[in-house]
């Protein structure tokens, strides 16, 4: 899918969020890579495949919060 050089990474790779936007929809809480990857606000994705990898937010420490 991606045309770019060097290639983006494909959506089977760890780093797949690394790949150049072809939509963004900030209105609507979602982004399409051009490696076919959808990423959504809450940090959720939804591959090519139909997989689906859940938000993986990371953790907030209580006491830096504080």
């Amino acid at each position: 899918m991606c045309q770019h050089q060097p290639p983006c990474p494909p959506a089977s790779a760890p780093d797949r969020e690394a790949a150049c936007a072809t939509a963004l929809h900030p209105e609507q809480g979602w982004t399409l890579l051009c490696n076919g990857v959808l990423i959504f606000e809450d940090t959720g994705e939804l591959l090519p495949d139909g997989q689906i990898i859940a938000p993986h937010r990371p953790l907030v420490n209580a006491e830096a919060a504080a």
